[in-house]
């Protein structure tokens, strides 16, 4: 299927210039404390490369992406654009949710209520260009949106403040979220404004009435937490 025809898919006036556009927001902007790294983990190297450009990179691949827009801390001075379609917003906060939200308002003149923004973790270098298409092939036409997320394979344990299980959690309909999470910009705007105890973009969706689609995603597209999973994107990644 072609770039045009994607588009057109998506797009249910028969105006092309209110076709919604599509952009890439990346929170870069965490310290990656539980990596007990010298430096934020998505600065990391995996492949010769930090693991935020794989990050970035698998966005590039998709004509149907506008801009990719990273937020970095103010004084970050480790992440560069070298990319024109890409973009350094130097305004991350101290949460993921402050960070998303501060890079969607200093957007407020760019994007359109109704154009999509598909966030993605800066340490998640594990996505494809095929799970990217499927997200959107999946959400491009659904009124809400929707995550890449990967159904619960394991028995999950309660435990208590002693460490110790209390309980035994039925895995039956429970599912990993993942991202990229793909919504429309007014909608995740607002959403995120109201509810700043928001973990990931999803529940801030959820918290507002709205059910996000569930787009089947991949063990190998995991968030980079603690040291040895850098090891573990190594193996499951090949050299670009």
């Amino acid at each position: 299927m072609s770039f045009a025809h994607q588009r057109v898919k998506c797009v249910k006036t028969d105006v092309m210039h209110m076709m919604p556009l599509f952009y890439a927001l990346i929170p870069a902007a965490g310290s990656g404390s539980r990596m007990g790294a010298a430096i934020p983990k998505q600065y990391s190297y995996l492949h010769g490369r930090q693991v935020i450009d794989h990050s970035v990179a698998t966005f590039l691949i998709q004509p149907w992406i506008e801009q990719v827009y990273v937020v970095v801390s103010p004084e970050d001075t480790h992440f560069h654009a070298e990319d024109r379609r890409v973009t350094r917003l130097p305004v991350g906060g101290l949460t993921r949710r402050d960070t998303v939200l501060n890079g969607l308002q200093a957007l407020t003149e760019k994007l359109r209520p109704d154009d999509w923004v598909l966030v993605h973790d800066a340490a998640r270098p594990g996505l494809t260009p095929e799970l990217l298409q499927r997200l959107f092939d999946e959400c491009c036409h659904d009124p809400v949106g929707g995550l890449l997320a990967v159904p619960v394979a394991d028995t999950l344990k309660k435990a208590d403040d002693q460490g110790r299980a209390v309980g035994t959690i039925p895995r039956t309909g429970l599912w990993a979220a993942q991202t990229p999470q793909m919504f429309r910009y007014a909608m995740l705007l607002e959403a995120l404004q109201q509810l700043p105890s928001a973990t990931d973009e999803s529940s801030a969706i959820e918290a507002l009435g709205f059910h996000p689609r569930l787009v089947m995603g991949d063990a190998r597209n995991f968030k980079l937490t603690y040291p040895h999973d850098l090891q573990r994107a190594q193996q499951g990644m090949e050299p670009a």
